[in-house]
């Protein structure tokens, strides 16, 4: 006697399926992205103004007493890709996902398949995906422009920017979780941005200031990722001690972040 097979249908079609449709979500915001301008703007367009500028200024060719033989124009380099994640994360990632609970999307979006959460990931990718081709574009501006090395551990390196990303971009969420709207989330963004890019070294190096504003930079996630992208460039894998600074602030930004976050 035959047995009725009911065992339920494999479900690797409809996880197929929501693949391709947060494919399909991350390239939209991605284009959405690009078209609100925030990002390509003012995260790439204007660091890399700012460093072709600053390469054509012969004193900037001056090695750093304290930098291991780098100049300062090498030391800019990482400064301004650190300028570029800390754009992305404090003005165009919250601004945008703010926007979006403020205009009732978020809300919308609980009630159909693709819910808000994908939406909250789209944007982090898009955003991450801006960053890593401004990277590659200023490292490549900087070398084939201007002389300037690629880091002597690049597998430092690139350690050091995930995580420096994945910090600034926790921030970003944390942000989107206590701002009431867009107008909001601009403020407190811009609020953080400029004492964070001056513990980064974009107004003074590092290596120049004080020694208490020294330690109080390497405890900013900016101050930690200067540091780490400091020694890569320097040939040596970066020290524990901003990493795990900068993976702090990715979790417990994260954290807090996911608690506090509200959809509508």
């Amino acid at each position: 006697m035959s047995v009725l097979n009911t065992a339920p249908a494999p479900a690797a079609p409809v996880t197929a399926a929501r693949g391709s449709a947060t494919w399909r979500l991350i390239k939209a915001e991605s284009r959405l992205s690009i078209r609100d301008k925030v990002g390509p703007l003012w995260g790439v367009g204007c660091p890399l103004i700012v460093l072709i500028i600053l390469g054509l200024v012969p004193a900037l060719r001056e090695p750093v007493p304290t930098a291991g033989g780098l100049t300062y124009f090498d030391l800019y380099v990482p400064v301004l890709i650190l300028f570029n994640l800390a754009i992305l994360a404090m003005t165009a990632l919250p601004t945008t996902l703010a926007g979006y609970r403020e205009n009732g999307v978020l809300r919308r979006m609980q009630t159909t398949p693709i819910g808000p959460a994908r939406v909250l990931g789209a944007q982090l990718a898009a955003n991450f995906a801006i960053a890593l081709v401004a990277t590659v574009l200023f490292l490549a501006v900087a070398g084939l422009g201007f002389g300037v090395d690629l880091p002597r551990h690049p597998v430092g390196f690139v350690l050091a920017w995930l995580l420096a990303t994945a910090a600034l971009l926790a921030i970003g969420l944390l942000i989107t979780a206590l701002a009431p709207g867009r107008g909001p989330a601009t403020a407190i963004g811009t609020v953080l941005f400029f004492p964070m890019m001056f513990f980064a070294g974009l107004w003074v190096p590092v290596a120049q200031m004080p020694e208490a504003l020294q330690t109080i930079s390497h405890y900013t996630p900016l101050g930690a990722g200067m540091q780490a992208f400091q020694e890569a460039y320097l040939g040596s894998f970066p020290p524990a001690a901003p990493l795990l600074t900068l993976a702090a602030y990715a979790a417990g930004c994260t954290v807090i972040a996911v608690r506090w976050f509200r959809w509508e």
